[in-house]
């Protein structure tokens, strides 16, 4: 499904690709691009954000590249702009000169790595292309980034797979492989067993599939704070009997997106060796109609003890990270996090490139911002609005999983969750996991949102 994420070799022959920016094409054209000028200005090259020209040699042949990186403005707006020129580029090694900032050459060196991602699994027949690699470029953690791409893509390539091969076993089975692959501990809580040791919702939204509900439980550390991941499972949503649309179940195989998200976040820590403890949960589930489905005003008894009202069977999600949450919370963790496909609000809200996110906590969100900036992960923080807290109160039991307010989605599944947490710094993503078209470094498809956010960001927030 994925290509290898790697740097060349740093003492391989390599071509220069030179990186100017729109304001310096003139003092290049002068000064290192000299011999090119001529052939530059007649290719019209201006120096554009991945605006790429190969450099003939004297004697034939490739000597090296040009790209642009543009203005200031143009790369506010397109991340990763500079990996428009890869596809430019014959095989072979590259290396970055040019004056960049460490940042820059951060963003280029990742960007490369992510644009190798390939979802050919359907496809076996079908050659991948033979890409340019780089050289890792001076001040960059290699080690680091090759990390993050390499969990990125398996969150990708969670979400990209549709659920008739990735249904709850099927999830299960790449916990269980990403657990052994780095000697960490798992546990699985399936069926019957759910109610036997009181995951009532969790139960109660999968039971309708004949593919099995689960909890999944993942350990690995035994030094450091206690962080733990919680990502909402629904391998396939079809909104149950509140049945949604066709056009709303057509994306309905990413909504394990949260699942995905973390367990690319686990892939990270792991193989960075961070020092916390680090426990996932993920609950996997269909939700799908049957005769035993949940039905519209049926009240579920949660793990907590709360009640809660079943004012929409498409509302799902977070009845099951309910009964995860309070579990997390019995393990006593320093910082919990949760990550969810959770609501079309958030979408609405902030577009499908943004992670929109929840917390009380100002220490955490400054440490999240401050990584969101160091990945090149952008969120935004939503607030837990108290005032809306009386809407998620339907009366005749203790919460109501779809109140009728008509406004602030996102805000009151977020004030849902927040009530089966008790103890831990708490943070939640509301996140969209699919970029709609092919943007540089992000092709069309699944994708992780918030992850290099957080991996960046957790020396802050656990103050390791």
């Amino acid at each position: 499904m994925t290509s290898a994420y790697a740097f060349a070799d740093p003492s391989s022959a390599s071509r220069p690709l030179h990186i100017v920016r729109a304001g310096d094409l003139a003092t290049f054209l002068a000064g290192p691009g000299a011999a090119w000028a001529g052939w530059l200005t007649a290719t019209g090259f201006e120096a554009g954000l991945g605006e790429v020209r190969l450099l003939p040699a004297p004697v034939g042949g490739v000597a090296g590249a040009v790209a642009g990186l543009g203005t200031d403005q143009a790369r506010k707006r397109l991340r990763f702009g500079l990996a428009k020129a890869i596809p430019g580029l014959p095989e072979g090694a590259w290396r970055l000169e040019g004056h960049l900032d460490t940042g820059e050459r951060t963003e280029a060196a990742l960007a490369w790595l992510l644009s190798g991602y390939r979802f050919d699994r359907y496809r076996p027949k079908k050659k991948p292309p033979t890409l340019p690699r780089l050289i890792c470029p001076e001040g960059v953690d290699a080690a680091r980034l090759i990390a993050m791409a390499e969990g990125e893509a398996l969150t990708r390539d969670l979400i990209n797979t549709p659920a008739e091969d990735m249904g709850p076993a099927e999830l299960e089975a790449a916990f269980v492989a990403l657990a052994n692959e780095f000697g960490a501990q798992t546990e699985v809580i399936r069926s019957e067993e759910l109610l036997a040791r009181n995951f009532p919702m969790i139960h109660a939204v999968g039971r309708a599939s004949p593919r099995a509900p689960r909890l999944l439980d993942m350990r690995w550390g035994t030094q450091g704070p206690k962080l733990t991941l919680v990502g909402k499972g629904v391998c396939f949503d079809t909104g149950g009997l509140n049945l949604k649309p066709s056009a709303g179940m057509n994306l309905m195989k990413k909504d394990m997106g949260g699942a995905a998200t973390v367990l690319g976040l686990a892939r990270m820590i792991m193989a960075l060796g961070v020092q916390v403890q680090l426990r996932v949960l993920v609950p996997a589930v269909e939700n799908l109609v049957s005769g035993n489905a949940l039905k519209p005003k049926d009240i579920l008894t949660s793990r907590k003890g709360l009640t809660v009202e079943v004012n929409d069977t498409d509302a799902e999600g977070r009845l099951i990270l309910a009964d995860a949450l309070a579990y997390a919370c019995e393990g006593a963790p320093d910082v919990l996090v949760s990550m969810a496909t959770l609501t079309g609000a958030a979408r609405v809200a902030v577009g499908p490139d943004l992670a929109p996110y929840y917390t009380d906590d100002e220490a955490l969100a400054q440490s999240l911002e401050a990584g969101a900036k160091a990945g090149f992960d952008p969120v935004w923080r939503l607030p837990f609005h108290d005032a809306y807290e009386s809407v998620i109160e339907p009366g005749i039991a203790d919460l109501d999983n779809a109140p009728g307010f008509g406004f602030a989605g996102s805000i009151t599944a977020a004030l849902f969750l927040r009530r089966f947490v008790d103890g831990p710094r708490y943070m939640h993503f509301d996140i969209y996991g699919h970029t709609p078209t092919d943007q540089p470094a992000r092709p069309k498809g699944g994708v992780g949102q918030g992850a290099r956010a957080i991996l960046q960001g957790l020396a802050g927030m656990l103050a390791i």
